[in-house]
């Protein structure tokens, strides 16, 4: 399970190094993806083939499936980590996510979101009162 929060920066060949607490089950592979909110999704390999099974099962006759599928699959890359374990985020993932020197990288349970650090400092920000009110059950069975 992916968890907690890290700060690598972006190198200038557009490549971080995975957290150290992620290493050993990123180790075969990620796929790194457009994520919503503006950040990237990374997926383990395994965890990727799993989610894209399910993906695969929206009916192509609903446009948002369609969307959600041109979106999420269209921009994904398989990186593998090099010997210092950092993956390359692709340009247009970059560009995407409108990321600089300074990142954050957030466990998310079965995966791991990137985010430019100014995004998500003004994400936390942005959100931190709406999740500390939550009135109605947002995961059933949770609390």
């Amino acid at each position: 399970m992916l968890l907690g929060t890290h700060t690598p920066k972006l190198d200038d060949k557009g490549r971080v190094i995975l957290p150290a607490k992620f290493r050993e089950e990123l180790a075969g592979g990620v796929v790194v993806t457009r994520g919503q909110e503006r950040c990237l999704y990374v997926f383990s390999t395994a965890e990727f083939e799993q989610v894209h099974e399910r993906v695969r099962q929206a009916p192509l006759s609903n446009k948002q499936a369609r969307d959600f599928l041109r979106m999420f699959l269209s921009g994904a890359s398989a990186e593998t980590p090099d010997g210092q374990n950092r993956i390359t985020i692709p340009q247009h993932l970059r560009t995407y996510a409108g990321l600089e020197k300074e990142l954050v990288v957030t466990g998310v349970g079965a995966h791991a979101e990137i985010w430019d650090a100014a995004a998500w400092n003004a994400y936390l920000e942005s959100n931190e009162e709406s999740y500390s009110e939550m009135e109605q059950e947002v995961i059933p069975g949770l609390f």
